[in-house]
């Protein structure tokens, strides 16, 4: 137990501020104003500003927002392109095929937006209402009462140098302690990896699994500018056994969102998801949305695609977990903002209810009680076995996909299960080599003039955040059997193999160029790899993403 830390005392201590943490204090501070009761709530985000670590394609559905803050026209949130026009294209190397838009898919009264600028404007009606955020102060570690129920949370030392000792800086943590804390992480958030270990909460249901979604704004001419165009893709560039597929929006201000999403479950160690994201730009039928244009953006995060058999359970002893932390994210229709604030709702109100209870309660079991009753948990139902179809390849999945919409309409009499993505690689004397082309610096662009873009930055001299567990794995394993797949799937060049001309090949970290895309964490075939959060304020700086 350390005694060299301050502590600060609330009701409720919420870690993340995305759209479920941040509806989640709205909600709660609503709830305190309606009943005349004070309660005091704290939120503390590791990116240096609300939003600086958001990043979404997005279209988001209003249906939440009209209920929890129903004047938000009124207010100025930035909903400002209304989606129009629906395509879903197959592709192949030079041609596209038009098909029918799947009915998740149709994106009438829903909005194209910077998830950024949603976040930064929910973070200003929640400091209105009396809510405490604390952008720069990243919780690093969870903190337990003597009986092993959730404290609360410390944020992380500031001043610890590169070799474990504190530096000129050295600024030591904030315990922060609460009746309840809400973990609001996002996906494959490091605190929340601890809490399922401890109160074993992924027991009995499915791993989750994820996808490595990478964005790019561009500023285009005004006459190819088509507000409120929304793209989806699937087939090329990915091989037919491996899944994923693109975005592309047109929003306001001449600007066009593109990106692309690969399931982490794929099998070829050589394949690289940035590099299949740059070959996909080079379409024709795709390249010709910025020519003339300019890239403004870029970024990259891994995504839950498991759902609803891959629900942890949601509660434990003084918190919970909601949104990407849980996995609510409807992987056919590529929305979860929705489903995120829906869940930080009714987890509101069950701990609201629970801090107004005389009896000594700790654990908000009221809230997946309730969130069953929910529209949330009926959609996640009806689409669980899309994702798990694609195990059959592009044409098996769309082929079931359309069998058990328009078929079964979701109530098939079966549940598929779902695998881990670190044990899905093949070793790369089973699997076929990719070769990439160079980029061009116009439509096409290397790892790091992207990771520019992103505005990271990370104080030089501090701890590395991403650790191996048994550094000798990177090389024995790694690399002589994956050729350090590592060194692909990561989309900002974290990861290099240098001195391998020289026959002393070893792997270097360049931590410093991390997105905090997790998805390192996730796909390692070894598990070896543990992405730990750096000092607060550090990596990304997504300021219209």
């Amino acid at each position: 137990m350390r005694t060299d830390r301050e502590s600060m005392e609330y009701d409720v201590v919420i870690v993340g501020a995305g759209p479920s943490g941040l509806t989640a204090a709205i909600r709660l501070k609503q709830r305190a104003a309606e009943s005349g009761r004070d309660i005091n709530v704290c939120l503390v985000e590791k990116g240096s500003e609300v939003g600086a670590h958001i990043l979404s394609g997005a279209v988001i559905e209003p249906r939440v927002l009209n209920e929890l803050l129903p004047e938000w026209r009124e207010m100025g949130a930035p909903l400002i392109t209304e989606a129009k026009d629906d395509e879903f294209l197959l592709l192949s190397e030079t041609g596209a095929r038009k098909l029918p838009t799947p009915p998740q898919m149709h994106n009438e009264g829903n909005y194209i937006v910077s998830l950024g600028k949603v976040c930064r404007w929910l973070g200003e009606q929640a400091e209105t209402l009396g809510v405490e955020i604390y952008p720069g102060f990243a919780a690093a570690e969870v903190l337990y009462n003597e009986d092993g129920s959730v404290k609360g949370v410390a944020t992380g030392d500031m001043g610890i140098g590169k070799d474990g000792e504190q530096t000129g800086n050295y600024q030591p943590g904030m315990e922060l302690h609460a009746k309840q804390t809400i973990f609001a992480e996002g996906c494959r958030g490091s605190l929340s990896k601890d809490l399922f270990k401890k109160f074993n909460l992924r027991d009995g249901v499915d791993p989750q699994t994820y996808g490595i979604g990478i964005k790019e704004l561009w500023e285009v001419p005004s006459d190819k500018h088509k507000p409120g165009l929304i793209i989806h893709t699937a087939g090329w560039p990915l091989p037919s056994d491996t899944y994923g597929g693109s975005f592309l929006y047109h929003l306001e201000d001449n600007m066009v969102a593109v990106g692309f999403v690969v399931g982490l479950d794929y099998k070829n160690p050589w394949l690289s998801p940035y590099e299949e994201f740059q070959r996909y730009k080079t379409h024709p039928s795709i390249r010709k949305h910025f020519e003339g244009g300019r890239r403004i953006s870029y970024g990259a995060r891994a995504l839950s695609e498991g759902g609803f058999q891959s629900l942890p359970k949601l509660t434990f002893p003084g918190g919970l977990l909601v949104g990407d932390t849980a996995g609510f994210l409807n992987v056919p229709k590529i929305k979860g903002t929705h489903m995120a604030m829906q869940s930080a709702m009714v987890a509101a109100d069950a701990v609201f209810n629970l801090l107004g209870v005389d009896a000594p309660q700790n654990e908000a079991t009221a809230y997946p009680e309730n969130l069953k009753k929910t529209w949330l948990w009926d959609e996640l139902f009806s689409v669980r076995n899309i994702r798990p179809a694609f195990k059959w390849g592009l044409w098996g999945g769309l082929a079931y996909g359309a069998i058990d919409t328009y078929l079964f309409r979701g109530k098939a009499p079966w549940t598929m299960r779902h695998h881990a993505d670190h044990d899905q690689l093949q070793p790369k004397s089973q699997a076929k080599q990719i070769n990439y082309p160079k980029p061009d610096g116009v439509l096409t662009f290397d790892r790091l003039s992207s990771v520019f873009l992103s505005s990271t930055n990370h104080e030089e001299n501090q701890r590395c955040h991403l650790q191996l567990q048994n550094p000798d794995v990177a090389m024995s394993v790694n690399f002589a059997r994956y050729g350090s797949p590592e060194t692909r799937y990561c989309p900002a060049g974290v990861y290099e193999i240098v001195g391998e001309e020289a026959g002393t090949p070893k792997l270097q970290i360049n931590a410093q160029n991390c997105l905090h895309c997790k998805t390192c964490d996730i796909k390692d075939p070894t598990q070896n790899i543990n992405w730990a959060v750096p000092e607060g304020g550090g990596g990304p700086n997504y300021s219209t993403m």
